[in-house]
């Protein structure tokens, strides 16, 4: 078949007409109009329940292989290279883990067509681009995107493959959850900093210059860093004029915060070690990881697979699946092989088809 030959070093137009203008499915109002509740990739990082979240959406995501199939029957086909290995210069994992992270942080992400098979010029190698590098070309009406400026140099749809996800992106629709748990983790730092709870130095006799003024707190700040004891003089007295971290409750919020981020990524809140919603339990392990990928991981597992699945993309008749069978949602092996007698009892597979489905190689040691 064509489709699995070497492909042109060059990018080559195909005769296959690419993805229609991606339409525009959202508006980030808030972070347009609030540029105060703005929040970026990087700021949301630095929130450890939005990490957690992230990593584990996009790390469970990216432990699953691609298959490709026939619609009609089902039928398990040889995947082209690309499936293995979307771009040339990193590993399968690392292009579809920040894929989704593209469309959990953004709501949409782009991979550049870099080569495609000289046969019938679908593409064959792929590049993930960073949402910061990409600047959407809009049509005259504001509803479609018709090209992207990729580090300021223009592409068209048919350069591009464009990944829009279910649902709008957690910097615009979490900005204010965002940054109110951003603020908290910034408060609780600077409470770890201080040495002693925030108050002011009262000095009762002669005013002191300026500068003088910030040695003097220099010099305290500098003394409390290193011993508890302090030392005024009899014009100088120390008041505390806030409340201590105890008092205003860092951990109280940041587990109510944790339960926030984890209602804004889909997550069960237990997942983020979050207090609240924490009595959930499951009769097995297997079971959890089903609820996990068919209410948090199925959106951007649906919109890679049907992507990908695409007439520009895979021949028209075939389908990209996920293998979540194979790996996240693999089985324990007493109960895969208790289903594998009873398809043999019944007799709706062989032996050899038997020794597949467990990883063994049909025939016994004289297939090996």
């Amino acid at each position: 078949m064509g489709l699995f030959r070497k492909a042109d070093a060059t990018t080559n137009k195909s005769d296959i007409i690419a993805q229609y203008a991606p339409q525009i499915t959202s508006t980030p109002v808030l972070t347009s109009l609030v540029p105060a509740m703005s929040m970026t990739r990087e700021l949301a990082l630095e929130i450890p329940s939005c990490v957690r979240a992230r990593n584990l959406i996009c790390g469970t995501i990216a432990s699953m292989p691609f298959e490709l199939y026939r619609k009609s029957t089902g039928e398990e086909l040889a995947k082209p290279v690309w499936l293995d290995q979307p771009a040339i210069n990193q590993t399968r994992s690392v292009t579809i883990s920040y894929t989704v992270d593209s469309l959990l942080m953004y709501g949409w992400s782009v991979w550049l067509i870099k080569s495609r098979y000289a046969e019938d010029g679908r593409p064959a190698s792929f590049e993930w681009i960073p949402n910061t590098r990409v600047v959407p070309y809009y049509s005259s009406d504001g509803y479609l995107i018709e090209g992207y400026y990729i580090d300021q140099i223009f592409y068209t749809n048919d350069d591009v493959v464009t990944f829009q996800s279910l649902n709008d992106g957690i910097l615009t629709t979490g900005a204010r959850v965002l940054r109110a748990a951003l603020d908290l983790e910034i408060a609780s730092s600077t409470a770890a900093a201080t040495p002693m709870p925030t108050g002011y130095i009262k000095n009762t006799g002669a005013d002191l210059d300026p500068k003088e003024v910030q040695g003097l707190l220099s010099a305290w700040k500098s003394a409390r860093s290193t011993r508890s004891t302090a030392y005024l003089t009899s014009t100088l007295e120390y008041a505390t004029a806030s409340y201590s971290p105890k008092d205003m409750m860092y951990n109280e919020a940041k587990q109510d915060y944790a339960t926030q981020i984890a209602r804004l990524c889909n997550v069960d809140a237990f997942y983020l070690s979050a207090d609240a919603n924490n009595s959930m339990t499951y009769s097995n392990l297997l079971d959890s990881r089903k609820q996990f990928v068919s209410l948090t991981l199925q959106p951007f597992i649906s919109a890679i697979e049907d992507r990908l699945s695409m007439n520009d993309v895979t021949a028209n008749g075939n389908e990209v699946r996920f293998d979540l069978d194979s790996s996240f949602l693999r089985a324990n092996p007493m109960d895969e092989l208790l289903v594998i007698e009873k398809m043999l009892a019944l007799g709706l597979i062989d032996v050899n088809q038997a020794m597949e489905m467990t990883d063994l190689t049909p025939n016994g040691s004289n297939g090996m």
